[in-house]
């Protein structure tokens, strides 16, 4: 592995051999449910160095194909009831089986499928010899290998598949791309794709996302990749950001990928970006606005039909399956699924709604006149300093895929703006409709979008009119009195708008929702002053929303 960056590591704090609850070296068979139990099982990667594994297989004679299950939370069922850390997620470690692991793959709910389920211990986390590190080429090369181990082994039909959520998901995009022979199948369910954009910094804006990385769910034994440390020495994406992202494009595996709209500021993007990206001749995408633990454990049968087709060779009903099957929301919890061919869709009308400062109004038409509004930044926790704009419909109207908020903005007092923007279904009452968010909360908005104005420079060969990408490799500060334009992408969302329901945007400058989210605010933020928003005349700030035909 070569690098022209310097990686930052912390010392772990957990010797080898001691302080893993439920380590228990060795073999034991589970009679109940015909399943042989094999601990810490060393698998040597190509440089010597040893990861622990755990393999849960029939007891019955015979070859199967293998679920590989990759991630630092802890491979053995005495870890942490990491779900009780966000209270309202909704999945409980008590509703899985002593086998059971932190958002992997249950072998009790597996293995009297025929299936054997390998947990991994990664470099570095929980006994694994080396130094850990997250979402590195050396991650990369190490799955590689242990997916090869796997495919090769006496109880192995050939066949690996990877499973599970989350970290166990961006897993599977890294390793995936450099296309291991043995591998036969994914399922990223909710996994980023992109650390930089989508975990690390928002717009520009540093997440405390980073801070869990090493923490205690990891346990390094030895040295562990510090992000936080390499985040503020990497404030702009470069070749180190660079270094953790999967060349999509060079997956070809089958894949069902499952996305949300409801993991905004995680998630979301990145997924929706993995299906668009890779080359998989077969490939489906099903997007649901629920909790993303309680959805994946709800849908093993879901899961295993995949499996059944790719791994066991087994026609069923997956060659039915539609393309993309998409959850239209109304309200928290409420919707209702649809067959579609294609993401985002063909069909979709982007419909700009013009700012209208003076009365706070989102309108089909651009004002004539000059309009300005101005919040003050110096109290972040003075959630009523903002600038919202409301449009209500007069009929039906479905609002799903990808929208855009164009401004133009100045800032008093800076030079530099940290903007937070979140869109919002107000019923015929007046209230604000919430929703699932970020895995354990019921209060979020319909979508989320944020941009450090200095960041403001566009991508122009990877920027469409609807989805802005910002390129990130230098800061554009402000002058006094400078007007700027500036696009800020909205995740990808879906929402359904009766008439007399109305959408409505608020731009402020701290995290709107900041109880029920991820927290921005680790870093001093560069706001100041005030901020002010120009509309009408020749300031064309406008909201694009993906407008979908009733038919």
């Amino acid at each position: 592995m070569s690098a022209t960056f310097e990686m930052r590591f912390t010392r772990g704090k957990f010797p080898v051999g001691g302080g893993y609850p439920g380590r228990r070296p060795g073999t034991r068979i589970d009679e109940k449910i015909g399943m042989i139990c094999e601990y810490d099982v060393a698998v040597t990667v190509r440089d010597g160095v040893k990861l622990y594994v755990d393999i849960f297989r029939p007891i019955a004679d015979g070859t199967y194909p293998v679920l590989l299950a990759w991630a630092p939370y802890g491979k053995h069922e005495g870890a942490e009831d990491y779900y009780a850390m966000l209270k309202g997620c909704g999945q409980s470690k008590a509703l899985q089986s002593e086998y059971g692991m932190f958002e992997g793959p249950d072998p009790a709910n597996w293995c009297p499928h025929g299936y054997v389920i390998v947990k991994v211990d990664p470099r570095g986390a929980w006994g694994s010899e080396g130094d850990l590190t997250f979402m590195s080429p050396q991650e990369a090369l190490d799955g590689y290998d242990v997916v090869e181990w796997a495919g090769t082994q006496a109880w192995s039909n050939g066949k690996v598949g990877m499973h599970g959520v989350s970290y166990l998901g961006w897993t599977q995009w890294k390793i995936a791309s450099m296309n291991p022979p043995h591998l036969a199948a994914i399922n990223p369910w909710e996994g980023a794709s992109d650390f930089y954009r989508e975990l690390c910094f928002h717009g520009g804006i540093r997440s405390n996302f980073t801070a869990m990385f090493p923490g205690t769910m990891c346990r390094p034994t030895k040295r562990a990749e510090d992000l936080m440390a390499m985040a503020k020495e990497h404030p702009l994406f470069d070749e180190y950001w660079a270094s953790k992202n999967a060349e999509l494009e060079k997956i070809t595996v089958p894949a069902f990928i499952v996305a949300s709209w409801s993991d905004h500021g995680l998630h979301s993007r990145g997924t929706l970006e993995g299906f668009k990206k890779i080359s998989s001749k077969d490939k489906w995408l099903r997007v649901h606005g629920r909790k993303k633990w309680v959805d994946y454990y709800a849908h093993e049968e879901m899961q295993r039909q995949f499996y059944d087709r790719f791994l066991k060779g087994i026609d069923n009903e997956v060659k039915y399956w539609p393309r993309v099957n998409l959850e239209i929301r109304e309200r928290s919890h409420v919707g209702n699924f649809r067959a579609e061919n294609e993401w985002p869709l063909a069909r979709t009308k982007y419909t700009q709604l013009y700012l209208g400062a003076g009365q706070g109004e989102l309108r089909a038409a651009p004002l004539e006149a000059h309009e300005q509004i101005r919040y003050s930044v110096d109290d972040p926790k003075d959630k009523s300093q903002n600038a919202a704009f409301e449009v209500k419909f007069d009929a039906k109207t479905e609002l799903t895929g990808h929208a855009k908020l164009k401004l133009w903005v100045e800032a008093a007092g800076s030079d530099d703006m940290d903007l937070y923007v979140v869109m919002d279904k107000i019923d015929r009452s007046g209230d604000r409709v919430p929703l699932p968010s970020q895995s354990a909360y019921d209060l979020g908005p319909v979508a989320y979008g944020w941009l450090r104005v200095s960041h403001r420079e566009l991508d122009e060969t990877r920027s469409t009119p609807y989805q802005p990408v910002l390129r990130h490799r230098k800061e554009i500060k402000l002058k006094a009195g400078e007007i700027v334009p500036v696009e800020i992408e909205l995740w990808a969302s879906s929402v359904l708008f009766e008439a007399g329901e109305a959408l409505r945007v608020t731009v402020i400058g701290s995290d709107l929702h900041a109880h029920e989210a991820w927290e921005h605010n680790g870093e001093r933020t560069v706001n100041r002053g005030e901020h002010v928003i120009h509309t009408g005349g020749t300031y064309d700030s406008h909201l694009l929303v993906p407008a979908i035909p009733e038919n």
